[in-house]
């Protein structure tokens, strides 16, 4: 027993049981639950069966049931549609700001740490600012346009399928932008000031030294960047369902907010779960990818 002990409590040991209840939370909080909603997209489970001892296999039904519903099809669609616009935004925006961040005066510290305040608010809170921002009657937005003399009618930026998916765009990339900034700008702290001084002696203007030594030196960066971010975006669900819950009438439902309508909503619990799932391997396609890209930067 004693020997026991001085092996688990080895030096080379201590690590492990520092990680064991890490390991263990991940276990039953994350590990389980993938599992169990991977066992109930192969059955037949609904508000009839939920609590039956024995539920009805199904096998591959909900999977081909999930691809032939259109408003499933219209989901992924807005997912895709959603995460691509709100990175290219997020990342075109961040970068700029990083680039002039990166430069030296006195308010650069103070006014970055600022620029941070909308990646920090809680995504719920954000999206109730953003949800009054874009109300129809008392909305800001419309009183400002109106004030300006740019519209006489107010716009039902979120219940009109025109405008909906914009006005998600919009409050979502106001919370990516932070982390793009921060992270390109971590990036660029990274590049030694001695290049930008040979490129400069050399007779380099600031366009070529952009292009040829500031981002192949990037370069990894930008890709983590890119490819968390498209993880974070596409599986939104608060700021989806708090300012539209999917509507109007199908228009800006996600994957995620598709999911919990058929399990939560429609009770359609089994087809719920191929929802999420289909998000999930899309996700570990995208993180598997990230992993490879980290790898091949560690080398």
């Amino acid at each position: 027993m004693k020997k026991t002990r001085k092996r688990l409590f080895a030096y080379d040991n201590v690590g492990i049981l520092f990680v064991l209840p890490a390991f263990v939370y991940m276990l039953v909080f994350v590990g389980y639950p993938i599992v169990r909603n991977i066992v109930l997209s192969f059955q037949d489970v609904t508000v009839r069966t939920l609590t039956k001892p024995d539920k009805p296999f199904a096998g591959l039904q909900n999977y081909i049931d999930i691809f032939q519903d259109p408003v499933f099809i219209r989901s992924l669609l807005n997912t895709l549609i959603f995460t691509v616009c709100c990175l290219v935004f997020q990342f075109i925006i961040g970068f700029l700001l990083a680039l002039f961040f990166n430069q030296n005066f006195k308010t650069s510290k103070v006014v970055r740490g600022l620029l941070l305040i909308p990646w920090m608010i809680p995504i719920t809170v954000t999206a109730l600012i953003f949800k009054f921002i874009f109300g129809t009657d008392v909305g800001i937005l419309n009183y400002a346009l109106q004030s300006l003399g740019l519209i006489k009618e107010n716009i039902d930026w979120l219940t009109s399928t025109n405008t909906a998916m914009f006005a998600l765009i919009c409050a979502n990339v106001w919370i990516g932008i932070p982390f793009n900034m921060i992270l390109i700008s971590t990036g660029l702290t990274t590049i030694p000031t001695e290049l930008y001084e040979s490129a400069a002696l050399d007779g380099a203007g600031k366009v070529q030294t952009f292009f040829k030594i500031t981002l192949p030196l990037l370069r990894p960066t930008i890709e983590s960047v890119l490819i968390l971010g498209f993880i974070y975006t596409f599986k939104v669900y608060d700021l989806v369902y708090v300012m539209t819950s999917g509507g109007p009438v199908n228009s800006t439902h996600m994957l995620s907010t598709y999911s919990y309508k058929l399990s939560f909503e429609l009770f359609k619990y089994s087809k719920g779960a191929a929802v999420a799932n289909v998000l999930l391997v899309i996700l570990l396609i995208v993180g598997v990818f990230y992993l490879r890209a980290t790898k091949e930067e560690n080398e």
